[in-house]
């Protein structure tokens, strides 16, 4: 029977899901099952896959129905008394899922785990550790970052990045889940086509009782966003900002006056970043330069 069955969502980049799948399998531990869903990719990246991974499980799904959808479509039939839920932009290193799987064996309360993640450039990916944000947290964020800092409650700050501690939640792109709080809690919400089903799913496995740890003693690689640029297409900030509502009305909710004001205020972020993202390409356009943009399967 298998320890631990890790599943990778792709859609396009096969460059990105090919380092991806080389470093997995320099690292898987024993008894291992890598599980590969293919998002209707509008590449080969499903037959690169197919051709140089053979002893991966592949899946070919013939429409893209998001992030939620594809990863379910494979833990609906867990058997493994764990899963690791993995970005195609994410590496791992030797000895970095034994030590997490054994630290689980050992605290059989935890039920999600995460380790620290860093960017391309080395950096720390803030969203390995998070608090659920609320209205006012989420302006602090996106405030701080158009100013390039970080540094909001959201970004978990009391947390050390080399620290082992419990949080509310971590990133989607690496989500090592325990077996059993997936059957306690349910799979994640297909509503969520992509972004926010990491938070709620977080929200739901710390409302049934398990903890959720960060353990900044091992380190993956993510290359944020390196499967769609720097900046969100529209169809992606358009999902972006719908889960943001969708997640606010279902964990947040306050008067409706209040819910009013913060959805209205979220679809008029939606129009001014993608008036502003529409500005910058027809610039880049302008220059000569064509920005790429490919749907991630998580960001």
């Amino acid at each position: 029977m298998d320890r631990l069955k890790i599943v990778v969502v792709t859609y396009g980049r096969s460059d990105l899901v090919t380092r991806c799948l080389s470093s997995v399998l320099l690292s898987i531990p024993e008894k291992t099952t890598i599980h590969v869903v293919d998002n209707s990719s509008p590449d080969d990246t499903a037959d690169v896959v197919a051709t140089r991974f053979p002893e991966v499980a592949l899946h070919r799904r013939t429409s893209n129905d998001g992030f939620a959808a594809a990863n379910n479509a494979v833990l609906a039939e867990i058997t493994a008394p764990y899963v690791l839920l993995l970005n195609p932009d994410t590496e791992i290193g030797p000895g970095l899922l034994d030590h997490l799987l054994d630290a689980m064996d050992e605290h059989m309360d935890v039920g999600m785990v995460g380790c620290r993640l860093v960017t391309a450039d080395g950096s720390l990916d803030h969203a390995a550790k998070r608090h659920i944000p609320s209205p006012w947290t989420a302006v602090r964020y996106f405030a701080l970052k158009v100013v390039g800092r970080t540094g909001s409650h959201y970004t978990a700050p009391d947390v050390g990045e080399y620290d082992v501690a419990e949080v509310e939640a971590v990133n989607g792109a690496f989500m090592l889940v325990r077996a059993e709080a997936i059957r306690e809690v349910g799979l994640l919400d297909e509503r969520f086509w992509m972004y926010a089903e990491d938070l709620d799913w977080c929200v739901r496995m710390r409302a049934a009782g398990w903890s959720i740890v960060y353990d900044g003693r091992v380190t993956a690689t993510h290359l944020k966003g390196g499967s769609s640029g720097t900046a969100r297409p529209l169809r992606l900030n358009y999902h972006f900002h719908r889960s943001m509502v969708l997640f606010y009305l279902k964990h947040q909710r306050r008067s409706p006056l209040v819910d009013a004001c913060v959805v209205t205020g979220i679809w008029l972020r939606f129009a001014l970043s993608s008036t502003a993202s529409a500005l910058t390409r027809a610039f880049a356009r302008s220059g000569g330069a064509r920005p790429r943009a490919v749907e991630p399967a998580h960001e």
